[in-house]
């Protein structure tokens, strides 16, 4: 890193925050913006996008002020368990039902902690999966079925 960014973590996570905050601007150019009274598709993922650009803005203005630790080395196993998690998750849904693609998803990104424990991921698949049962099945009335047709649902 160049010398004058103090805080290479802050730097780095700046510049994340605006190129994804740039990434949500450019793709939600082309959808109707509407006004702030009457939204168009396109102005959340604008002013979300916006939002992070900010805080990018700020994080790397921090990062040239305040002094801070060298980034480590990239952690690959919880890289890759909670990108494969999110994406089992979305294989899941549809075909294996709510029970399934929550329990499978909450294991394998627990399984990416070094404080990983199977008391505490059996809880929280349990209270999960009944507190997303309650909002977005009983709640919301979202065509999610709770047991999949591959489970026999």
């Amino acid at each position: 890193m160049a010398n004058f960014i103090r805080h290479p973590k802050d730097f780095l996570s700046g510049l994340m925050f605006a190129g994804i905050g740039g990434g949500a601007i450019f793709l939600g150019r082309d959808y109707e913006m509407g006004e702030a009274v009457r939204m168009g598709p396109g102005y959340f993922p604008t002013f979300l996008g916006a939002m992070l650009c900010l805080v990018g803005l700020a994080c790397v203005v921090r990062s040239l002020r305040l002094q801070g630790t060298p980034v480590g080395k990239l952690a690959f196993k919880p890289l890759i368990l909670v990108t494969l998690s999110i994406l089992v998750f979305g294989l899941l849904l549809r075909h294996a039902g709510l029970v399934a693609a929550l329990a499978t998803t909450l294991l394998l990104s627990a399984m990416a902690s070094s404080q990983f424990g199977i008391k505490q991921t059996v809880l929280t698949i349990v209270l999960l999966t009944a507190f997303c049962y309650l909002v977005f099945i009983k709640g919301l009335g979202l065509p999610i079925p709770l047991i999949g047709p591959w489970l026999g649902g």
